[in-house]
Formats: C-alpha cells, sequence, structure tokens
C-alpha cells in the first residue's frame, strides 16, 4: 500500500511540474535556463567591454587598481605619490613599468586585477596614477 500511495505520490509531482511548465512562455524559459556566467580566454577581446568604448585611467584605477595602489599594499606605488614611482620611472621608465604592470611583477599578478582591461587600459591606469609626477 505504502508503494502505491509513493508513486501516487510521484506522479502527481511530475503532473504538476508538466501544467508549471507548460504555463511558461517561451522567454520565460530561456531566463530561467540562461547561463550564469562566461568563460573568459586570455588574450581575447570582450565584445561588450569593446562596445562601451575605452574606459578612464581614473575608471580602470578606481575599478581595479584602487585595493593595492590606494594604500601601497605589498609595495605598491600609491596614487600620485612621487616618492614612490619617480624612483622606478627613473630606473626603469614608463614602458618597463607598464610591461611589468601587463606582465605581472612581484606581488602583482598580470594585468593586475582588471580581468577586461586591455594593455592600452592598463597604461592608461598608470598614467592616471602618475599624472603630476
Amino acid at each position: 500500500m505504502k508503494i502505491k500511495v509513493s508513486i501516487a505520490a510521484l506522479i502527481a509531482c511530475l503532473g504538476m511540474t508538466t501544467v508549471i511548465a507548460q504555463e511558461m512562455t517561451e522567454e520565460e524559459i530561456a531566463e530561467r535556463i540562461k547561463p550564469i556566467g562566461k568563460v573568459k580566454v586570455a588574450g581575447a577581446v570582450d565584445e561588450s567591454a569593446a562596445a562601451a568604448g575605452p574606459k578612464s585611467g581614473k575608471d580602470i584605477y578606481n575599478g581595479a587598481c584602487i585595493a593595492c595602489h590606494g594604500s601601497g599594499v605589498l609595495g605598491a606605488p600609491k596614487l600620485h605619490a612621487a616618492a614612490d614611482w619617480q624612483p622606478r620611472l627613473d630606473e626603469k621608465g614608463f614602458d618597463l613599468v607598464w610591461k611589468n604592470a601587463v606582465d605581472g611583477i612581484n606581488a602583482m599578478p598580470p594585468m593586475g586585477t582588471c580581468g577586461d582591461c586591455t594593455e592600452d587600459d592598463i597604461k592608461s591606469a598608470i598614467e592616471y596614477m602618475i599624472e603630476g609626477i
């Protein structure tokens, strides 16, 4: 008897699920099953970021760089701090500082913490951080 009741309950649940699914529009179904994430391939250009246009150095800094460069975490040169930036610029020059930011150096990972930045975005962020130096 218990088996018959269990089977009947299961059939009832499946029947209700079918009814609910039939009441959904195609748009509701598409929304319900859409992907929740994307795969990022290194070196690929994100189409949505490209469509939005270039970001300013300040926007990039505030979105990705401020976490370390705002307080100087692990020796990161701070925003607009000549004492932090000038020795690096004098020793390496801007191009090598930029290359180090793109490739990663010491505790800084490649491209910093900006997962959707281009090399030009990184350049803009560095130019913003050294403004006035």
